[in-house]
């Protein structure tokens, strides 16, 4: 089973790379996001509900559900606020790449999982690579400031926490359910920005060739993952995930043209030894 949650992390990285950078290159950020997930929301909410219904939940499991809401909130808007103030070169690394740190250390600590000894020796190279990528900006703009970081390591630190408390939440809810609570999450934390007049309709108008793939790939990646988490340790699958940053580099330099491809390619290659490595450890 673990080569089957491989793949499926795998894919997830890819997914989410992808829509991120549509999110990116986007011209609302905030309306963008919010659109490409409320289709799943809609298709979603009545596998809630049954599942809600048809259970009985403890007070600390509805703390659970409610932590995962409110995080999925903050990193909706966090998400739109950094993708305004850096490249996405810039800040993907930083917020894909802090949970690799944070998340085995806490699903051993708080979790009871392991991690092989060439589990973190393969961290350690991710991460070699993740301080490579991530480099140093030079200029005046915006993305030269320390904004943009500041902002990817909130993005990465709810990401740390929302990991480990769906962990637990995939205990008593289904995959399935537990996205509605994370899409409904996510969507309030930016439905302040929505409800501004006319700002929806000119999202849908100008991307609309690709506001249907983002609708798809942006629940879908985190799906992946979901059903990954539930057949291996968090602390194997979660640093696995990472490899969209490897994806994302590349469709940094590929697609939209950014700079510095030298070394963030050899940056990536640490990246991907550190997942093998972590491959080999989960085993």
């Amino acid at each position: 089973m673990i080569a089957v949650s491989i793949v499926l992390v795998l894919c997830s990285g890819l997914a989410h790379a992808v829509w991120n950078m549509f999110a990116k290159q986007s011209t609302d950020k905030a309306v963008f996001l919010w659109a490409i997930y409320a289709p799943s929301t809609v298709v979603l909410l009545p596998v809630l509900i049954n599942e809600l219904a048809g259970s009985q939940f403890s007070l600390r499991e509805w703390m659970f559900m409610g932590a995962s809401l409110v995080m999925q909130s903050i990193y909706a808007f966090l998400l739109a606020q950094t993708y305004k103030a850096g490249d996405l070169s810039q800040v993907y690394p930083i917020m894909r790449g802090m949970p690799t740190l944070l998340t085995p250390a806490l699903g051993v600590l708080l979790l009871g999982e392991s991690l092989p000894t060439w589990g973190w020796i393969g961290i350690g190279c991710m991460l070699i690579g993740f301080v490579v990528m991530v480099g140093r900006r030079q200029g005046t703009g915006p993305s030269s400031s320390a904004r943009p970081v500041l902002l990817a390591l909130g993005v990465g630190l709810c990401i740390t926490t929302y990991t480990l408390v769906d962990k637990v939440n995939l205990g008593h809810l289904s995959p399935l359910a537990l996205l509605e609570v994370t899409n409904i999450g996510f969507l309030l934390g930016l439905t302040s920005s929505v409800l501004k007049p006319g700002r929806l309709k000119t999202v849908i108008l100008r991307h609309r060739n690709i506001l249907w793939l983002g609708a798809i790939l942006s629940p879908g990646s985190y799906l992946l993952f979901l059903f990954a988490a539930r057949t291996a340790d968090v602390s194997t699958v979660a640093p696995l995930r990472e490899v969209g940053i490897v994806f994302g580099t590349l469709l940094g330099l590929l697609v939209l043209k950014e700079s510095q491809g030298t070394r963030r390619l050899v940056a990536s290659a640490a990246v991907v030894t550190g997942i093998m490595m972590i491959a080999i450890g989960g085993h």
